[in-house]
């Protein structure tokens, strides 16, 4: 007979054990958050609204000179950074 596997441990609540949930715009706006720990999410997913905007503005700003800086990172090997 097959289902799930049998275990001795006690239930889970709801959620537990489960990497928390992230609101959409952190991924619409591209940050690697598939890559961050467990921890790492749930602070995430803690913010204020507030803090969700600082953090997407910030986010957004560093993508405006991402080519420059990369730019110089090509031209100078990274040297001065």
């Amino acid at each position: 007979m097959t289902g799930p596997p049998e275990s001795n441990a006690a239930p889970r609540p709801p959620g537990v054990g489960e990497p928390p949930v992230l609101p959409d715009v952190l991924y619409e706006a591209g940050l690697p958050v598939d890559m961050l720990t467990d921890e790492q999410r749930l602070v995430l997913s803690e913010l204020t609204e507030e803090e969700l905007a600082v953090l997407l503005d910030i986010k957004s700003r560093l993508d405006a000179v991402e080519p420059e800086v990369r730019a110089h990172g090509e031209i100078a090997g990274g040297a001065l950074f």
